[in-house]
């Protein structure tokens, strides 16, 4: 720890900072909304936002299956002849559409 810290670890320290209008909007909505000083507000967000990741974990995605079921006549080991002779048949389709 550096004598700076040591000599300021419980004292409140001043600056200066600029804001860009949108977060000083952003705060003064928020001054307003809670009814908290100026200074807490900005103390907690910025608490808030450099807080270690991993505080609180988002919730996992879960996806959630569908069942699927082929049609009759359907032979799951073809699908990719099957795949081919519907494109086979959409390249033919537009061939023919176009002025030779």
């Amino acid at each position: 720890m550096t004598a700076w810290e040591r000599r300021h670890h419980d004292a409140s320290v001043r600056t200066t900072l600029t804001l860009e209008p949108d977060v000083a909007r952003m705060i003064d909505d928020e001054v307003h909304r809670v009814r908290k000083p100026f200074k807490q507000v900005v103390n907690d967000g910025l608490r808030r936002g450099l807080a270690a990741p991993g505080g609180t974990k988002p919730k996992p995605y879960r996806v959630q299956p569908h069942v699927a079921r082929l049609l009759p006549r359907v032979d799951p080991a073809r699908l990719n002849a099957l795949a081919d002779e519907v494109e086979d048949a959409a390249v033919m389709g537009q061939s023919r559409r176009k002025p030779a």
